[in-house]
């Protein structure tokens, strides 16, 4: 790589330090080649209606062909099921939104790194090749047919049929005589709806992956970072509100865990309070794997902390020292006037640095980012508060809360 140019190779866009977490990878050519993407996730609508009724139409026809989409044939009918709705109607079109959302806001953060001066020039080289290798990973062949491979011999034949699907005769399928019997839409369902979501999400994880080494090979380089820099980070706040942009991600998360477990509710006699360790646990999960990858800065944003401590400590020793002798100890040449002297200021600057380094932060999270992130992730859930308590129960006791 051309340090004078640094374009990574396969960069489709050709800018310098133009990096894309989403421009990339097989499903990604395939799209373009099948006109549902362009160059740059353009053609967004078509891309959702196309994927969505691909994993949600022919469930709904091959119910109605067997009798199962609704009325009384099962305990579960098609139109009933709330899970699957929510599952290709509302979190797989997040998803496909998630990917121009991330496209758009994430791109201009690598530039970031090098516009604010935070590399090194003697670290440029090694920020390149990071992102280089992220790109090539980003790119590769193996890693998605590897998460193919994964998801048809542990996400279908194992996590579905043993942790999600609901134990009452259902649209796709019942167990007869102690044997599994998929209906028509069973087998549609468990060949390719369910592994085309769960590839798709296993997906998204896989491109956080590669936003967290990316950022550890970043942590790991020499960075210029500012212990006075307003942000009270160093210069690097900027991540945490780049993360912003995974919030459709989080969005859909929950949906997915909220359909799942208005099902269990309907259909098995389950009570919500009865999920407060799934909800605590996909909120954490969740947050860690969009937040987490930042975690890998505190080693550097707390030795940044330690030297501009010191180093500040250093100065505002030198210059209260030297503010001492001239004006408490006689210092002052005669006849300077003390009232509107510029050393007060620049002594109230002084302090007002010093303070700011010590309230830097070794953590590069906002609290705004944490609450927002949490609160997006919980509001699909919101609505099974109904299953305990009525609107008109719900509603009057906000009102007392507000009013």
């Amino acid at each position: 790589m051309n340090s004078k140019n640094p374009t990574p190779a396969g960069n489709p866009a050709g800018e310098p330090y133009d990096f894309s977490l989403v421009l990339g990878g097989p499903l990604y050519q395939l799209f373009r080649r099948a006109h549902l993407s362009g160059d740059t996730l353009e053609l967004l609508r078509r891309r959702i209606l196309v994927i969505a009724l691909f994993a949600w139409l022919p469930l709904l026809v091959l119910s109605v062909v067997q009798g199962h989409a609704w009325g009384r044939g099962v305990t579960m009918p098609f139109l009933y099921d709330v899970d699957v709705h929510v599952r290709f109607l509302i979190a797989l079109p997040l998803f496909v939104v998630a990917e121009l959302v991330v496209h758009e806001r994430m791109r201009p953060v690598i530039r970031q790194f090098v516009e604010r001066g935070l590399i090194a020039d003697r670290a440029r080289a090694k920020f390149d090749a990071a992102l280089a290798s992220a790109m090539r990973l980003r790119n590769s062949v193996m890693a998605e047919v590897g998460m193919i491979a994964l998801v048809y011999g542990v996400g279908v034949i194992v996590i579905w049929r043993t942790y999600s699907a609901v134990e009452v005769a259902s649209w796709y399928g019942e167990t007869a005589k102690g044997r599994w019997q998929p209906s028509l839409a069973g087998w549609w369902f468990g060949c390719v709806s369910l592994p085309l979501f769960q590839f798709i999400l296993l997906r998204w994880y896989f491109r956080l992956f590669l936003w967290a080494r990316f950022l550890w090979h970043v942590s790991r380089i020499e960075l210029k970072l500012a212990p006075t820099h307003p942000d009270r980070c160093g210069g690097l706040a900027f991540l945490a509100i780049a993360c912003n942009a995974f919030a459709p991600l989080l969005l859909a998360q929950g949906a997915l865990l909220a359909g799942t477990i208005a099902n269990q509710i309907f259909f098995a006699g389950a009570k919500l309070p009865q999920f407060k360790v799934e909800i605590i646990a996909m909120v954490l999960v969740a947050l860690f794997a969009v937040l987490g990858p930042l975690l890998v800065f505190i080693p550097v944003l707390a030795d940044t902390k330690r030297v501009g401590l010191l180093e500040y400590g250093s100065l505002a020793q030198r210059y209260v020292s030297e503010f001492d002798q001239k004006w408490l100890r006689g210092g002052a040449p005669a006849g300077e006037a003390f009232v509107g002297s510029a050393d007060i200021q620049s002594l109230a600057d002084v302090g007002n640095s010093f303070e700011v380094v010590r309230g830097m932060r070794s953590v590069p999270i906002t609290k705004e980012a944490l609450v927002q992130l949490t609160a997006l992730t919980l509001l699909p859930l919101l609505p099974l508060l109904l299953t305990m308590i009525s609107l008109e129960e719900l509603l009057g006791r906000l009102l007392k809360v507000v009013f």
